[in-house]
């Protein structure tokens, strides 16, 4: 089969190739509008009325247009939708919020995918890009991240960062709500029998409290993390806050559940994780690991290019040989960490739901 990019004219071609060239203006542009807070303009009230570019900045800007052309260039990336009264150039322009763009609206634990943009586009974080083809030339050498920021690690520059933590901790809140509420509607008895559950990696223990609030039947959830992250955790009913290193041992119970953890890891890593989470469950005890699960073929749809990128955001920011994995490769690593019983369920278009049963 050809490649799309095999099916353009040169002209075609030629185009194709400056919007790629001009993609970071995308991001940068979204970023902008968010700290500008036009998305919770748009939303106040959940009226979603349209606006124009004046409308959305203080009174007497000297210049609305300059607002304008940033979402323009969002309207054609389906962020916003653009209304206009009448024909012709005068006619003024009016934006609203697309059902793309109301990612970026606060859900009920007041954070959103905004948080998730603007955690990625940190000046820290900004700054690795430029070294991303060191990563290729020397893959056991730092991280870009690293490389560019005086050799500390992601993990230990939030760990520094008061701010910056906070941002990261937001971005996972909003991504990881919807996504919870899909597995809690449609997982159906994964939680069957369960009574213990291990949460590792769960940080403040939010996503424990959503399944503990849903699965009445679990009555004892253990929220595992690092000690100084699991010491600024809220108390949660039922739920007992555990610090400790996931590479020495986890705490045992009826399943164990991580979500995002497995990506950021090496296949040695990982399977020392993994490793771990076998040995602290009893016989048919299983891990419930929800992670990005990129597809076998390369295609041009939204779903394999939402994945790949953030394959090499992960291999930026993270680490260079931490990396999404495919089906085969999630299986083999349980495999190899002793669990005989692995299947996917695919319940969300970007993580998938990983059982592995002892």
């Amino acid at each position: 089969m050809a490649a799309a990019g095999d099916e353009l004219s040169p002209a075609e071609a030629r185009l194709a190739m400056m919007e790629l060239a001009n993609m970071v203006s995308i991001p940068m542009a979204l970023t902008a509008v968010i700290r500008l807070g036009v998305p919770a303009k748009l939303s106040a009230a959940g009226a979603n009325a349209p606006l124009s570019a004046a409308d959305l900045l203080p009174a007497g800007h000297p210049d609305p247009s300059v607002l304008e052309r940033l979402l323009r260039l969002l309207t054609s990336r389906g962020v916003f939708s653009e209304h206009r009264a009448g024909a012709g150039a005068s006619s003024p322009r009016r934006f609203a919020l697309t059902v793309l763009g109301r990612t970026l609206v606060p859900g009920p634990s007041g954070a959103s995918y905004a948080d998730y943009v603007l955690q990625h586009h940190q000046d820290a974080l900004v700054r690795a890009w430029p070294h991303l083809h060191e990563a290729v030339l020397d893959p056991a050498g730092p991280e870009p991240f690293a490389r560019a920021n005086a050799g500390v690690p992601a993990y230990a520059y939030y760990g520094q960062d008061k701010e910056a933590n906070e941002v990261m901790l937001r971005a996972m809140t909003g991504v990881s709500e919807p996504f919870m509420e899909a597995l809690l509607d449609s997982y159906g008895g994964g939680f069957e029998g369960v009574r213990t559950l291990v949460d590792v990696g769960g940080s403040s223990g939010a996503c424990l409290e959503m399944i503990m609030r849903r699965v009445r039947t679990i009555r004892e959830g253990v929220n595992f993390d690092l000690p100084d992250v699991v010491a600024a955790a809220p108390p949660i009913p039922g739920v007992k806050h555990v610090g400790g290193d996931m590479f020495n041992s986890i705490p045992s119970g009826d399943a164990i559940f991580m979500k995002w953890v497995l990506t950021t890891w090496t296949n040695e890593e990982c399977t020392a994780i993994l490793t771990n989470c076998y040995k602290s469950l009893p016989a048919g005890g299983k891990l419930i690991a929800c992670e990005p699960v990129v597809p076998d073929t390369t295609d041009g749809s939204m779903r394999t290019r939402a994945l790949l990128g953030n394959d090499i955001f992960v291999m930026v920011i993270y680490r260079t040989q931490g990396r999404e994995r495919s089906e085969e490769e999630f299986r083999q690593l349980g495999l190899a960490a002793g669990f005989t019983v692995f299947r996917a369920i695919y319940l969300d278009p970007f993580y998938a739901v990983l059982e592995y049963t002892k």
